[in-house]
C-alpha cells in the first residue's frame, strides 16, 4: 500500500526524529559510561527502553511495508539514511563501551573475591602440637557473569 506524499513525509520524518532521539540517548549514554557514571544511565533506561522498543516496531512496519515511505520526498529519505547512518555508529561504539564497562565490573569482582578467598587462607596452618588450626570455613562464591 502506497501512501499519499504528504501522509508518507511526515511519517518518515516521525520516524527520523525517533532515530535522532535514540542516537542521542545512546551517545549521553556511551558519555556517562566514559565518565565513570553508570548511575547516569540507570536512571533514564527505563525510556531508552522505551525509546529502543518504539524504534523496533516501526522499523519492522516499515520493513514489512516499504509503501509507507516510499511516496515520500528524496530529501526526506536521505535525511531517514543519514539518521539511520549516525544511530548505528553510536550503537555500536556505546555496546564497545558497554562491554568495557562490563569487563571491568567483572575484573573487579574477581579481583576482591580473590583478595578474600586470599585473606582467609593465611589464618589456615599447624600449631605447635601438629595440630591443624581452624580456618574461616565460609565459602567464597564468584559467579563469572555480570
Amino acid at each position: 500500500m502506497t501512501q499519499d506524499p504528504t501522509t508518507a513525509a511526515a511519517y518518515l520524518r516521525r520516524l527520523t526524529d525517533l532515530t535522532d532521539r535514540l542516537t542521542a540517548r545512546l551517545e549521553r549514554e556511551t558519555d556517562a559510561f566514559a565518565s565513570r557514571r553508570p548511575q547516569d544511565v540507570a536512571a533514564d533506561l527505563a525510556e531508552t527502553q522505551e525509546l529502543a522498543n518504539a524504534y523496533r516496531r516501526e522499523t519492522a512496519q516499515v520493513k514489512a511495508n516499504p509503501g509507507l515511505i516510499s511516496a515520500a520526498p528524496a530529501a526526506d529519505r536521505t535525511a531517514l539514511i543519514r539518521a539511520t547512518e549516525a544511530f548505528e555508529a553510536a550503537l555500536a561504539i556505546h555496546a564497545r563501551t558497554v562491554e568495557a564497562a562490563r569487563s571491568i565490573s567483572e575484573g573487579l569482582v574477581r579481583a576482591i573475591a580473590q583478595e578474600v578467598a586470599g585473606a582467609r587462607a593465611l589464618g589456615t596452618g599447624y600449631g605447635s602440637g601438629g595440630q591443624a588450626y581452624a580456618g574461616d570455613s565460609r565459602a567464597v562464591t564468584l559467579n563469572r557473569t555480570a
